[in-house]
């Protein structure tokens, strides 16, 4: 009877076939068209989990990066699908390669993209509406903030070498990043199609009014959209590049003290959009996988432990291991007093800022900093003050600041402060630096003027410097040359961890 049964059972088996294999998880992707705000084709790769059900799933949206069309983050995406089951859309922001319309330097029309595309993957391709996050890099990471604080159904949001003062990263302190300016103008003509706001700010940058770009600033910064982000409970990790020469970090820190929701921030090596370059790619990556950890966490709902690890993550930009803070450092400091002196301006010396996307670059993967020999720089064109030695090294973590006392003999005079380690043979790294316009011939004046933070190991034995000279090829300088500046008695603070 038994040996019947078993007889019975093969036979059907062969008959009906063998019950299905469980699919393991894995992805699937789609080249799709997406209808924006005003019925702007947007193209867009749209990455599904398989073997994972029916859905509906968890969604994330990927707004592509400035020049950069969609392909930009499928291998993140595709790791995201297989491995934490999320619908992922990746798109070409509008104005650029595959999508249509035209550039508006993230305007309405752009932020609006983003709650478009979410409206169609909820309606297409089984993802939840009540479980979004948006994340990007560059453009995409400030469309990711701006769209957060548009759109309540984004619950989490991972902006990545982003802006969130447009003003003050291309026009620091009244001075043009002429280089990040220049890069990002020749590649939106490369790769899209200028729109009248981008066609009139470049009109400005070449005619020396770039002043008068200012206003469109304000409703492109999510800086100025921190309430809403706020309200809305949205959880933010930022992850920005200490050399990043397009958006700077200050102005990243000082978003994420203003956030009151749930919020991380990692500051690492390197220029922009090199930290988080190869985990767009799918690759092994620490800031892609905290993001990930970020959207399971805040998107998903899963207890992950990453809400109770401390919020501020520093990795040291000339190596180490990443540093951990409860909140923005702003412990022990050491202060220089500054002597005064008179120097020369309008001509270059060879302290410099060094180029962007190349200098972070090599300071970010090789540990190349931009350099400085101390004795080769001309006093009579910069001022030099040398600062304590630490016989036993430090680390300097946060924001150095500078209270300078100035005499301009022109109307206007563009000043480059540089903060550099100096070993015993008078060799430099460039620690951070700031760019700062004064106004004013023959007024003394007092500037309070923030450096770029950071965190820098100084080697035992060093010691640090600050050269301020009035030229600098990464930006456009105003000074006259001839004219002197004459330098009163001043201050640096540079903060301790």
């Amino acid at each position: 009877m038994r040996r019947s049964l078993v007889l019975v059972l093969v036979l059907l088996t062969s008959l009906l076939g063998a019950p299905a294999a469980i699919a393991a998880p894995g992805h699937r992707i789609s080249y799709e068209s997406i209808s924006g705000v005003g019925g702007t084709t947007l193209k867009a790769f749209v990455v599904e989990p398989t073997g994972q059900g029916d859905g509906p799933f968890p969604l994330l949206v990927m707004p592509s990066s400035w020049a950069v069309p969609n392909i930009e983050y499928v291998g993140a995406a595709a790791k995201l699908a297989k491995e934490s089951g999320y619908v992922v859309v990746s798109y070409t922001s509008r104005g650029f390669w595959d999508s249509g319309g035209e550039i508006d330097i993230a305007g309405p029309d752009t932020v609006g993209d983003v709650s478009k595309v979410i409206d169609w993957a909820v309606a297409n391709v089984h993802a939840d509406g009540t479980k979004v996050g948006v994340a990007g890099i560059s453009y995409g990471a400030g469309q990711s903030l701006l769209a957060a604080a548009n759109d309540k159904r984004i619950k989490a949001a991972a902006a990545l070498s982003t802006w969130t003062d447009l003003a003050r990263s291309l026009y620091p302190n009244s001075t043009v990043n002429k280089q990040a300016v220049e890069v990002l103008l020749a590649a939106g003509h490369a790769t899209g199609r200028p729109g009248p706001v981008l066609n009139e700010a470049e009109d400005a940058y070449h005619d020396g009014r770039f002043s008068e770009v200012l206003p469109i600033s304000a409703g492109r910064s999510a800086a100025s959209k921190v309430a809403q982000i706020n309200a809305n409970g949205t959880a933010v990790l930022l992850g920005n590049a200490w050399n990043d020469g397009i958006f700077a970090p200050g102005q990243v820190a000082d978003f994420y003290t203003k956030l009151t929701g749930p919020k991380r921030l990692m500051l690492s090596p390197g220029d922009h959009a090199t930290a988080e370059l190869f985990g767009a790619a799918g690759l092994p990556n620490e800031i892609w996988e905290s993001v990930g950890r970020w959207f399971d966490r805040y998107v998903k709902g899963t207890a992950n432990g990453i809400d109770t690890e401390q919020p501020v993550q520093l990795k040291p930009n000339n190596g180490g291991t990443w540093r951990k803070f409860g909140a923005w450092p702003s412990g022990a400091a050491d202060t220089m007093q500054l002597d005064g002196k008179r120097i020369y301006a309008g001509w270059n010396t060879v302290a410099d800022s060094g180029t962007i996307l190349l200098s972070g670059a090599l300071q970010g993967f090789l540990n190349i900093p931009t350099g400085v020999s101390l004795p080769f720089v001309d006093r009579n064109l910069a001022a030099v003050w040398n600062g304590p030695q630490y016989p036993d090294g430090a680390t300097l973590a946060g924001t150095p600041k500078l209270r300078l006392t100035v005499t301009p003999s022109a109307e206007t005079t563009t000043l480059f402060a540089y903060l550099y380690e100096v070993g015993p043979l008078g060799l430099g790294s460039l620690i951070t630096h700031k760019p700062m316009k004064v106004t004013g011939a023959g007024r003394t004046q007092t500037l309070d003027v923030e450096l770029e933070p950071t965190v820098w190991n100084v080697g035992a034995g060093d010691r640090i410097a600050l050269v301020i000279d009035t030229v600098d090829p990464r930006y456009v300088t105003e000074s006259t040359r001839g004219s002197t500046v004459t330098f009163g008695p001043s201050s640096l603070t540079v903060p301790k961890a």
